[in-house]
């Protein structure tokens, strides 16, 4: 089974965002990101609105000929967004003013009632609806009880453990080792449950393989280093070399 490749743009609307100007253009990073054979495309309206704006939402539904995967907080004013524009998919997330990127997974234990009163508006519209979560069996199996169709697994806490000079030997690979177990495990967890999985966050052209070598996992929702990585390269090379390194992954396995 194919995995697939949802490319987060948020980062550069972060660039558009610094001027306050018109370009680089969202919409054609995303078409760029289609044209390498991207999947998807995914894109964090946050409520400060930091980098995505709610037109970039708009215009990207227009005129993406993939996939549209809209995060957001579990929040009235988000979810009017999504029921408005309708994206393919939204993914719930947590939120925090003052934090640099998502940190870990949704807590649906703390307001399950909320959760899952959006994830049934959000499906009562037609919207395919994922949420962010740590690898964590508790938290798996109340995203299944909300009535989500898909869990996406932070995989923050493996990239952490896999970033250069933490991963070649000792201490650091065997963590990494056994946060890849876990993030197998909860896969697996999810799968038997009857949810679809993704997972994301932090992953990069280094240790993708192993992540994508997990079955269970369908598909992956990356961001930051493929944009990184685009600065030098290009955004078209930048993506393709992000699907070689994941088919690569497939076919060679773990860490």
């Amino acid at each position: 089974m194919k995995t697939r490749l949802n490319v987060n743009i948020d980062h550069v609307a972060t660039v558009r965002q610094a001027r306050r100007t018109i370009e680089p253009s969202i919409v054609a990073a995303a078409v760029a990101c289609e044209k390498a054979g991207a999947d998807g495309i995914t894109v964090h309206l946050r409520q400060d609105r930091r980098h995505i704006q709610d037109r970039d939402v708009r215009l990207l539904r227009e005129i993406l000929t993939t996939y549209l995967n809209v995060e957001m907080a579990v929040h009235p004013e988000m979810i009017s967004i999504a029921l408005e524009v309708k994206p393919d998919a939204v993914t719930l997330v947590p939120e925090k003013p003052q934090e640099i990127t998502t940190e870990g997974g949704l807590n649906i234990a703390e307001n399950f009632d909320e959760v899952q009163k959006t994830v049934a508006r959000l499906r009562d519209a037609g919207i395919f609806t994922s949420i962010f979560v740590d690898p964590d069996t508790k938290q798996i199996e109340l995203a299944k009880r909300a009535g989500a169709n898909q869990v996406e697994l932070c995989t923050a806490q493996y990239s952490e453990f896999t970033l250069p000079g933490k991963s070649v030997h000792g201490e650091g690979l065997m963590k990494a080792r056994s946060e890849l177990r876990r993030l197998a495990e909860a896969a697996r967890h999810a799968t038997n449950l009857g949810l679809i999985v993704a997972a994301g966050h932090g992953l990069t052209y280094r240790n993708v393989g192993a992540i994508a070598s997990i079955k269970e996992i369908s598909e992956l929702n990356i961001g930051h280093n493929i944009i990184a990585r685009s600065i030098f390269v290009g955004l078209e090379r930048a993506v393709k070399e992000m699907l070689e390194a994941i088919r690569r992954g497939k076919q060679e396995g773990a860490i």
